[in-house]
C-alpha cells in the first residue's frame, strides 16, 4: 500500500507529467483564442466593419507569414534562452496582440496587430511547446508529444462554442479583450511554472553527436543537413492539402453534395477523427519508429481523398473521409516533433523545428488562397484531383525518403562501430 502510494507521489512529480499537463492547457487555451479565433469571429467583425471577408483573414495570412519569417530565429532563442522563457514572453505577446485587435479601427492597423499575433504565436504554439518537453524530458520527448497533442484535437471545438457564446454576449471586441485575459490568468503561469522541472541531472546530460537516438543513430554532417531539407519538403507538400482542407472542410463537403447544415455537423467529426488518430499512435505506435509512424499518417490522406472523390453525396463515405482526414492530421503533428528528434536528436532541437517550421508555415500561409484560384479557374473536381495528387506526391516523398533514411542509417551504425 505504501508502495502505491510512493508511485503515485512519483507520477505526480515527473517533469514529465507536469510539463505535459501544464502545456496540454495552455495549447489548448493559445490555439483556441489566436489561431482559430477567426472561425467564430470573423463573420461579426465583418458585418461591423463592413470589411470583406478577403481582408479579415488577410490578417491571419500575415500572421503565418510573420511566424514562418521569424521561426528559425525563434528556434535558437529556444536552445540559448530555453523555452520556459520564450512560450512565457510569447504569451504576454499574444495577449497583448489581442488586446490591440480589439481596438482597431482601420484595416492597415488590423493587419500590423496581426504581425504582432505571429510573433506571440510562434513563441507559444507546438514547435516551441515540443521544443520545451524535450528540454523538460529529452530521454521520453516522443512520448511527451504524444501525449501533448491529445489536448489540442479539440481546440477548435471549445472555443468555438466559448466563442460564440461570448459574441453573443459581449461583441467580438469584447470577446477578443476576454480571449487575451484567459491568455495571461491561464497561459503565462502555467508555462512559467509546469516547465520549471527536469529530469535528473544523470538523465539529461546534453547528447553528443554520437549518441543515438531511440530509434537508432542520429545523423550527422551532409546527411543531417539533407534530412531537414527533405523532411521540410515533405512537411510543406502535406501542409499544403492540410491548409486548404482545415479552411475549406465545409465547402469541400459541401462540392461533394452534403447540405450546408450537415456539412457543417460532419465537419465537426475531424476533432474526433484527430483525437482517436493520437490515441492509436499513443498505445499502438508506441514500439514503431518515428519514420514508420510518419509513412503510416501520410499514408491515410490520399486514401480519405480517394473517398471525398468517389463518395457523390454519400453520408457515411463522406463521414468516412472526415474521420481518416482528421486521423491523419492528428498523427503528422506529432510526426512533426517527433521524426525531427528521431533523425537529429535532443541537441539544437528548437533550432531544426525551426528551420523545419518556415517553409511549413509559408506554405499555409498561401494555400487557401493558391486553392482558391484554382477553384475559380477550373472548378472543384480537377481541384480535388490536384490536391489529390499532391497528396499522393508528399505519400512517395516519404516513402523514398525512408528508404534513404534507412541507409544513412546503417552507413551511421558502421561508423559508430568502426
Amino acid at each position: 500500500m505504501q508502495g502505491d502510494v510512493g508511485l503515485g507521489r512519483r507520477w505526480r512529480a515527473d517533469p514529465m507529467v507536469i510539463a505535459v499537463n501544464a502545456l496540454g492547457i495552455t495549447q489548448i487555451t493559445a490555439w483556441g483564442t489566436s489561431y482559430y479565433c477567426l472561425g467564430v469571429l470573423a463573420k461579426p467583425i465583418v458585418a461591423e466593419t463592413g470589411w470583406s471577408s478577403s481582408t479579415v483573414f488577410l490578417g491571419f495570412t500575415v500572421a503565418l507569414l510573420t511566424m514562418g519569417f521569424i521561426s528559425t530565429w525563434v528556434g535558437r532563442l529556444i536552445d540559448r534562452a530555453g523555452a520556459r522563457a520564450v512560450m512565457s514572453v510569447g504569451t504576454v505577446i499574444v495577449s497583448a496582440g489581442l488586446l490591440a485587435l480589439s481596438q482597431v479601427r482601420d484595416q492597415a492597423s488590423w493587419l500590423a496587430v496581426w504581425a504582432v499575433i505571429g510573433v506571440g504565436m510562434r513563441c507559444c504554439l507546438y514547435d516551441a511547446a515540443f521544443a520545451a518537453l524535450v528540454q523538460v524530458t529529452p530521454t521520453r520527448g516522443r512520448a511527451a508529444i504524444s501525449y501533448l497533442t491529445l489536448y489540442g484535437a479539440y481546440a477548435s471545438t471549445v472555443f468555438w462554442v466559448i466563442g460564440h457564446y461570448l459574441n453573443d454576449a459581449y461583441g467580438w471586441r469584447g470577446t477578443l479583450m476576454i480571449f487575451a485575459g484567459i491568455n495571461l490568468a491561464i497561459c503565462l503561469p502555467l508555462n512559467w511554472l509546469g516547465l520549471s522541472w527536469r529530469e535528473s541531472t544523470t538523465e539529461t546530460a546534453a547528447p553528443k553527436p554520437t549518441q543515438t537516438s531511440p530509434d537508432g543513430p542520429v545523423l550527422e554532417g551532409r546527411m543531417r543537413i539533407v534530412g531537414m531539407v527533405l523532411f521540410a519538403l515533405i512537411m510543406s507538400l502535406n501542409g499544403f492539402v492540410f491548409g486548404v482542407v482545415s479552411l475549406q472542410l465545409v465547402p469541400l463537403l459541401e462540392a461533394a453534395g452534403l447540405a450546408a447544415a450537415a456539412a457543417v455537423w460532419v465537419a465537426s467529426l475531424k476533432g474526433h477523427g484527430q483525437f482517436a488518430g493520437r490515441l492509436v499512435e499513443i498505445f499502438f505506435g508506441r514500439n514503431l519508429k518515428a519514420m514508420t509512424i510518419a509513412r503510416i499518417a501520410i499514408g491515410v490522406l490520399p486514401a480519405a481523398l480517394v473517398l471525398l472523390l468517389l463518395a457523390r453525396g454519400d453520408l457515411w463515405q463522406l463521414i468516412a473521409f472526415t474521420l481518416l482526414l482528421g486521423a491523419s492530421q492528428g498523427v503528422v503533428a506529432i510526426v512533426r516533433g517527433a521524426v525531427p528528434l528521431a533523425l537529429f536528436g535532443a541537441q539544437g532541437y528548437g533550432t531544426v523545428l525551426g528551420l523545419i517550421a518556415t517553409p511549413v508555415l509559408l506554405v499555409n500561409a498561401f494555400a487557401p488562397a493558391i486553392f482558391a484560384l484554382v477553384v475559380d479557374r477550373v472548378g472543384w473536381q480537377i481541384a480535388l484531383y490536384a490536391l489529390l495528387g499532391c497528396a499522393i506526391a508528399t505519400w512517395l516523398a516519404i516513402e523514398l525518403m525512408s528508404r534513404w533514411y534507412e541507409g544513412a542509417q546503417r552507413a551511421a551504425r558502421h561508423r559508430l562501430a568502426t
